[in-house]
């Protein structure tokens, strides 16, 4: 009744086809506390209070904070930044971008109107970044 004519075709998949960029996404309304990790692209409009690391880029919305590291392949800043950022390749800075902490990337381009409180370095950023990661332990105190 459901016989098929047809024959059967094999299909070989390797695992690097299944294996796509991931976008990672912390929404409006989110809170991240601890350690992130992603081998793919990070977009973050809502908090996160920690260490952030991905082998891609980082975009932090307008209404997007971090209080903690960032490091990453490259990143657009268009929100609050408390902590250090270590970006390998291209580092933008929106208008409405606010750091507090240091910089040390690659590259930089920073538009009219974005803060910087912290020193920055460029150039290689191979040779500027540290051997080890940036973690920081953000501890929460009781109130």
């Amino acid at each position: 009744m459901f016989k098929s004519s047809k024959p059967n075709k094999q299909v070989n998949v390797n695992s690097s086809s299944l294996q796509s960029p991931s976008i990672n996404l912390v929404g409006p309304g989110t809170v991240i506390e601890g350690e992130m990790y992603s081998n793919g692209d990070v977009r973050i409009d809502g908090k996160v209070d920690g260490y952030v690391n991905s082998k891609a880029k980082v975009v932090l919305g307008p209404k997007g904070t971090v209080t903690g590291n960032i490091e990453c392949d490259s990143a657009d800043i268009s929100g609050l930044v408390n902590g250090q950022l270590n970006v390998k390749g291209l580092l933008f800075l929106k208008s409405t971008a606010k750091i507090t902490g240091d910089i040390v990337t690659g590259k930089l381009v920073v538009e009219s109107g974005a803060i910087i409180n912290g020193t920055c370095s460029m150039g290689d950023a191979k040779k500027l970044m540290r051997e080890e990661p940036i973690k920081g332990k953000f501890k929460k105190e009781a109130v």
